[in-house]
């Protein structure tokens, strides 16, 4: 997979995951904290530190290196050190199944003005895109979080059925709706790259 730094977007700057910005990362998930808490499993504590994002970024780096990952986080460009959310594809497979699981989460006080919309579509076209050649991409989310579940169904995801008890959040194991995008130019008949 080809390195790429940045993606942009009319509002956002997309950087690769970096620990250059740890520092930013730990204040997302610090100002965050409780925000998202009915949507994310317990995090731990070192989420919250400049030296525990330091690790996470230079993993989520080396993942990108070696194609098994693709991490965005979000950034106005007027304000190129407070992030404003961030995009992650994990557990890339390729061969016979060529698929990736998402998360992302946006600042609480960001939500409603369709910047997650927006770096989502532009991560999703890269991951579709030849740079990195996926034909499936999967995000599971909370019955109950209707903003997000309307946000991918707007994005082209659909409803493949419901996990029971898949993740314990918030006090207790959660059922998940699971969803799923194909990408859109890709032939049912058409293989995957052999040497992926």
């Amino acid at each position: 997979m080809t390195p790429l730094d940045t993606l942009t977007t009319p509002r956002l700057l997309l950087r690769a995951s970096d620990p250059a910005f740890a520092a930013a990362a730990a204040d997302f998930y610090a100002r965050n904290r409780a925000a998202h808490a009915s949507w994310n499993p317990p995090l731990p504590d070192a989420l919250f530190s400049v030296d525990g994002q330091c690790g996470r970024l230079a993993a989520a780096a080396t993942a990108a290196a070696l194609g098994s990952g693709v991490g965005w986080w979000l950034f106005a460009p007027s304000e190129p050190s407070l992030a404003l959310g961030q995009v992650h594809f994990t557990q890339i497979a390729r061969r016979a199944f060529c698929s990736a699981m998402l998360g992302y989460a946006i600042d609480a006080a960001h939500e409603g003005r369709g910047l997650m919309r927006e770096a989502l579509a532009a991560a999703l076209d890269d991951v579709f895109s030849p740079r990195v050649g996926l034909h499936r991409v999967q995000a599971n989310v909370r019955q109950e979080n209707t903003r997000s579940l309307a946000l991918l169904s707007r994005l082209g995801f659909e409803r493949e059925g419901l996990a029971r008890e898949y993740l314990f959040i918030d006090g207790a194991w959660r059922d998940h709706v699971l969803t799923a995008l194909r990408h859109p130019q890709w032939p049912a008949d058409r293989a995957p790259p052999t040497s992926s």
